[in-house]
């Protein structure tokens, strides 16, 4: 399964790795990419994987999941 998270605060390298290490600790997620252009993630992941653990594991890095 693939999902699409907009995510507001992100602007450089520390940002982009700092959201793609919290989604890719999580069970399930098989990859998480960040494009700081266009401001969102694509995260690969089994179907076990919720909206909002990867939510919740994007805001703890301290972003705003829109």
């Amino acid at each position: 399964m693939e999902s699409i998270i907009k995510v507001e605060g992100m602007t450089c390298g520390h940002c982009k790795q700092s959201v793609e290490t919290a989604l890719n600790n999580l069970d399930g997620v098989q990859s998480a990419t960040v494009d700081l252009e266009n401001g969102d993630v694509t995260v690969k992941h089994e179907d076990s994987v919720t909206k909002e653990a990867m939510s919740e594991a994007i805001e703890d890095q301290g972003y705003d999941v829109v």
